[in-house]
């Protein structure tokens, strides 16, 4: 297991308390621009770029969401924080399960938009398919597929802006860093251990998200000790750009922004 130096950026209160973001697959630390206003005023805010990611270093494939810990935790260490709160989207929000439930004395609560917990046989064959896509194409093969995903249509049209931003990180993305990304995927494996959980946990679901669906994350929720569900309407995979102020609204009591 090797932990290796990301590329991170920091924002907000320096002296406030830390509140970590960690990126989707094929995501940068753009994602959480339009955010950043709302968190800015309360916390710290230290965002990084996943290994194989925008700026951040791609070691050899495979990876194991126990390297995406370490890798969030050294993050952690080098920014001074030595407990945060912890956002993240997607495989950025289960790398945020793996530190609670790995060093729960350091994390202070977590935000988990868009994921699930396992890995049942679609869910790995899924990836599987698009690995099969990438051996025979470049990055850009698989960036309909995700968007159409991602964000909704109405979004889609209406911010153009937004969609080109997220292409262009999402072409940033090393293949062996989504490759090594996905082997961490199909061994997901925390559903079972969510009810051990020391961490409160707020589950965010957006209303129109097929990879990590509502019925999903509230399950999610009430498998864990100190669970909430919250709900994005109009809103994909990409929480934070598809629906911002829906996130902010779902986030404002449990992060304390209001």
């Amino acid at each position: 297991m090797t932990t290796i130096n990301l590329h991170s950026q920091v924002s907000g209160l320096s002296d406030g308390p830390g509140l970590l973001l960690s990126n989707s697959l094929s995501t940068t630390v753009n994602m959480w621009n339009p955010l950043l206003p709302a968190l800015e005023k309360h916390f710290k805010v230290v965002r990084y770029d996943t290994r194989g990611h925008g700026k951040s270093p791609a070691p050899a494939a495979p990876y194991s969401f126990d390297d995406l810990v370490n890798d969030a935790f050294a993050v952690m260490d080098q920014h001074g924080l030595e407990t945060a709160s912890i956002m993240g989207c997607s495989l950025g929000s289960m790398t945020a399960l793996g530190m609670g439930l790995s060093r729960p004395e350091r994390i202070e609560r977590i935000v988990c938009t868009a994921a699930r917990a396992d890995s049942p046989a679609p869910f790995k064959q899924s990836w599987d398919d698009r690995i099969a896509v990438l051996d025979k194409n470049d990055i850009s093969a698989l960036w309909e597929g995700s968007l159409a995903n991602w964000l909704t249509p109405a979004f889609r049209e209406a911010q153009p802006d937004s969609v080109e931003q997220l292409r262009n990180d999402f072409l940033l993305t090393n293949p062996e860093g989504f490759r090594g990304c996905a082997a961490a995927l199909k061994g997901l494996d925390y559903l079972k251990d969510l009810g051990t959980m020391k961490v409160p946990v707020l589950f965010v679901a957006g209303s129109e998200d097929k990879g990590a669906a509502p019925q999903t994350m509230q399950e999610m929720a009430d498998a864990t000790l100190d669970g909430k569900f919250a709900l994005v309407p109009e809103c994909g995979h990409i929480v934070a750009v598809n629906n911002t102020s829906g996130l902010e609204s779902a986030i404002s009591d449990f992060l304390g922004l209001s």
